[in-house]
């Protein structure tokens, strides 16, 4: 059986290594920039030896933080290379500390505006080969997504991104790696309040413990391939009653 639970679960696990001054958020994050090195190597012989490139979709929480952070470890290794990370903020503000991180290891910020239009988005994605979807988690508020977040992934969804869509860069979409959930989902029920506002992962990585809307659909369809990554909060997790567990 896989456990899952919800957000509020979550959170409470987390409170007493937060409390504790533990680094939770870089714990998440050197697990996602571990991922993304897998899926970067496993594209390697189809760029030819081209340097890789990586773009994060990032919002104003936690999630845009993680991602942000798992940019800064791997501009250290791509910029020098050839390669590079792009930054698309997309929320009403970003987490200066890990923004700044990122920018001092390479990486470089994009107008969010210049990702709104479809056409030209689908020429801009040409040259990369993950997308790292860090808009929204399990602390966003309401339903789907809004604002800057809402019309960059309608602009990917017109542009044909998404999981299945394509691999890497040359032509084809990149690789779609959500942070923690696929954006827009129903974390705690598996619900996809607006079906036309989620970037489809190929793989989502998820921190401390499975969220239910990863194991219910139809958001689980949307999930791709879910890794786990240990940040510490297991036993505060094993003591909480499972919101849901699945086969």
């Amino acid at each position: 059986m896989i456990d899952a639970w919800t957000a509020a679960q979550v959170r409470e696990a987390e409170r007493p290594h937060l409390d504790a001054g533990e680094p939770l958020m870089q714990r998440a994050a050197d697990g996602l920039a571990t991922v993304v090195r897998e899926v970067l190597r496993a594209s390697s012989v189809r760029r030819g030896g081209r340097p890789a490139r990586v773009l994060l979709l990032v919002g104003s929480g936690n999630n845009g933080a993680d991602a942000l952070f798992a940019g800064e470890s791997l501009a250290r290794e791509l910029v020098p290379t050839g390669g590079g990370v792009t930054v698309v903020p997309a929320g009403s503000r970003v987490h200066e500390e890990a923004l700044a991180a990122a920018l001092e290891a390479g990486a470089v910020v994009d107008d969010v505006e210049s990702w709104f239009g479809p056409a030209g988005v689908s020429e801009r994605l040409a040259g990369y080969d993950v997308v790292l979807d860090g808009l929204v988690g399990t602390g966003s508020r309401g339903p789907g997504l809004r604002g800057d977040a809402l019309r960059v992934i309608q602009a990917m969804l017109g542009a044909g991104a998404g999981a299945g869509a394509g691999r890497g860069a040359g032509g084809a979409s990149p690789v779609v790696v959500a942070v923690d959930v696929p954006s827009g989902i129903g974390v705690d029920d598996g619900t996809v309040p607006d079906p036309l506002a989620v970037l489809a992962a190929d793989v989502t990585v998820t921190f401390g413990g499975y969220k239910v809307g990863l194991l219910v659909a139809p958001a689980s369809r949307l999930a791709g391939r879910l890794v786990l990554v240990d940040i510490g909060i297991g036993a505060e997790l094993a003591r909480l009653p499972p919101a849901f567990s699945a086969p």
